[in-house]
């Protein structure tokens, strides 16, 4: 009696349970690869018709004026969060400083949150040796780590030199810029009102150092081919990746600035900016330096922050992005954001599980429903 009660519970329960399980893993996936179909697509309408972000929008090179002279160039601000980088603040704050922009309208904001003296006191000479150079360079530095790197970017944007500038341009410690970087990527902010970014590719240094490099490369070029010049080219929403980006500070503003709410504050920020009525532009010609993370561990936490951190952040912002009625993003950035990396081990770890307990689901059925 107690086994057919078993055998009862598990034909009611069991089973319907995983065929829920299955039929939402199949809808979650035929809606990923129509997207993904649609976003290739895109991408060789783009490849075959050149379309290319000059195209789309208007861009023009910066050229100094007779009569103004440099006073025609925006000011920017490069701001470059670290925390105890030792083995590539050198490069990451040399190569700001080496950007072409006029000297009296360019500020390079260091945001140090080291907490090793040795390090902070290396970044305050590289700091202070690019001064007497004449760059326009701050060191600046907290009490405290609140917030990690959103707190960081929060705090720098309070300082009153910054309200004098026009752009923001924002760096990771590991991320090196080329020189023409802001000749190229500046001109579609001034030239276009409704852009509020222009994101950069990364292009990766050590790319071939490992298996594991290896296969982030992979996915991360795919990442920018296709899923951002899609998204830029349909003039749809593509999140900011951190970094390799220049900002408009109005834009910025009007979102409500900086937010440490979450562990993804690029993802927050780009998100609340959308929102607003503002656009976005990918440039995949212009590529900055970065390093992959070539150690596990490094890996696993940087994962691990890539996949909680938009799922927090959309437990918070629904509210708000229903009052917005902007049902697109509720698609892009929830659905198709979090189902592209999970779906795959979602589906894997289901048809495995049903795989290996078909034999078991039939023997159930059939008992129930003999022949």
């Amino acid at each position: 009696m107690k086994t057919m009660w078993w055998r009862d519970m598990r034909s009611l329960l069991i089973v319907p349970m995983f065929k829920c399980l299955v039929a939402i893993c199949l809808v979650i996936s035929l809606l990923v690869f129509v997207e993904s179909l649609y976003m290739n697509i895109v991408v060789i309408y783009v490849k075959l018709c050149k379309r290319k972000p000059e195209k789309i929008y208007k861009w023009e090179a910066m050229q100094e004026d007779l009569e103004l002279g440099n006073q025609n160039f925006p000011m920017v601000l490069v701001q470059i969060p670290m925390y105890n980088e030792r083995e590539v603040f050198q490069l990451s704050i040399g190569a700001a400083c080496r950007l072409i922009w006029p000297l009296d309208r360019l500020i390079v904001q260091v945001l140090d949150d080291s907490t090793d003296p040795t390090i902070m006191e290396m970044v305050s000479i590289e700091c202070g040796k690019w001064a007497t150079k004449g760059i326009n360079i701050k060191c600046e530095r907290r009490d405290n780590r609140n917030g990690y790197k959103a707190g960081a970017l929060k705090q720098g944007m309070r300082h009153s030199y910054v309200k004098t500038c026009t752009y923001i341009a924002i760096f990771d410690a590991d991320f090196q810029p080329e020189p023409d970087y802001l000749e190229r990527t500046v001109p579609f902010l001034i030239h276009n009102p409704e852009l509020a970014l222009v994101q950069a590719r990364w292009k990766f240094v050590n790319a071939k150092k490992c298996l594991m490099t290896r296969m982030q490369e992979m996915s991360l070029n795919y990442h920018f081919t296709a899923e951002q010049e899609s998204g830029s080219t349909r003039h749809a929403f593509f999140g900011f990746n951190g970094t390799a980006g220049v900002w408009r500070l109005a834009a910025m503003e009007e979102a409500g600035g900086w937010k440490d709410r979450t562990t993804v504050e690029d993802m927050d920020l780009a998100v609340r900016v959308g929102l607003h009525g503002w656009k976005f532009v990918f440039v995949n010609d212009v590529s900055v330096k970065s390093e992959l993370p070539s150690q596990f561990k490094a890996f696993r936490f940087q994962q691990h922050r890539w996949s909680c951190g938009p799922a927090n952040l959309f437990r918070k912002m629904t509210m708000e992005i229903i009052r917005n009625k902007v049902h697109y993003y509720y698609y892009s950035f929830y659905i198709s954001d979090q189902s592209k990396r999970k779906t795959l081990l979602f589906s894997i770890l289901i048809y495995f599980i049903l795989r290996h307990t078909n034999f078991f689901f039939l023997s159930i059925m059939r008992n129930k429903h003999p022949l």
